[in-house]
């Protein structure tokens, strides 16, 4: 589900929506089979997100041009971003819409935690998403099998800078205790983010997804300066 969702422009808003409540409630039937709680949930939320990035679709750069009607270079990289910037402000706005609606039925609220790991989650591996499809675009693809990979660019979101080649254990099969901290502080730092979706009437859809709309962008600015720090490409440079 979260590896359907990562993928923007595939699904409409109906299914967008009917997918993030299946998710909320297969997280409720994890969490509680987990029993976690407290800081033993941020551990269960990195968890169940590295089980989920190495089903994260990337497609490669020729497929990225071909779905993005022959764009290269820059041009490229600019509607990847807008893409995936308009995609996590779509999660943020689905999960206000429907907290807006629980203020009218306070029992639904019990709901709210697990919807907003779900929205996490979507957010987290659009992101991730991003930032692969990135190194692709400007050639700096990052070797390894489907899960070596997927930790590497998990490691980068937590940090939220472009995969650095040099460091140790780039593309090790096991995530170390000191980036498995750092992605647990990342995706909890989303998690409260997405707690302004929480807000009566119709702020929570506007607040949470101009949120996550100003950090998929800053995030893809982010990474992109490192990437050119080792490639430039053809196109003009969108600042921003």
């Amino acid at each position: 589900m979260v590896g359907k969702l990562a993928q923007p422009g595939d699904i409409d808003g109906a299914e967008r929506r009917r997918l993030l409540g299946r998710l909320t409630q297969a997280l409720v039937r994890g969490g509680k089979k987990a029993g976690e709680s407290g800081a033993g949930r941020g551990r269960w939320l990195a968890d169940v997100f590295m089980a989920v990035a190495p089903r994260i679709p990337i497609r490669d750069a020729a497929t990225l041009s071909e779905h993005h009607h022959g764009l290269t270079g820059e041009l490229l990289a600019d509607d990847l971003v807008r893409t995936a910037a308009k995609a996590t402000m779509a999660v943020g706005a689905i999960g206000g819409a429907v907290a807006a609606a629980e203020f009218a039925a306070p029992p639904l609220l019990l709901s709210a935690p697990a919807q907003l790991v779900a929205e996490t989650l979507v957010v987290a591996a659009i992101e991730v998403k991003l930032i692969a499809e990135l190194h692709e675009v400007y050639g700096d693809v990052v070797p390894g099998s489907g899960t070596q990979r997927a930790i590497a660019f998990s490691v980068a979101w937590s940090k939220q800078r472009g995969v650095d080649p040099l460091a140790p254990g780039t593309v090790s099969l096991a995530i170390g205790a000191a980036a498995k901290t750092a992605l647990r502080n990342r995706l909890m730092r989303t998690l409260g983010r997405h707690l302004t979706t929480l807000g009566p009437f119709l702020t929570g859809a506007v607040a949470g997804g101009a949120l996550n709309r100003a950090a998929t962008r800053r995030l893809g600015a982010a990474v992109r300066a490192d990437l050119r720090k080792r490639r430039e490409l053809p196109g003009p440079r969108n600042p921003g």
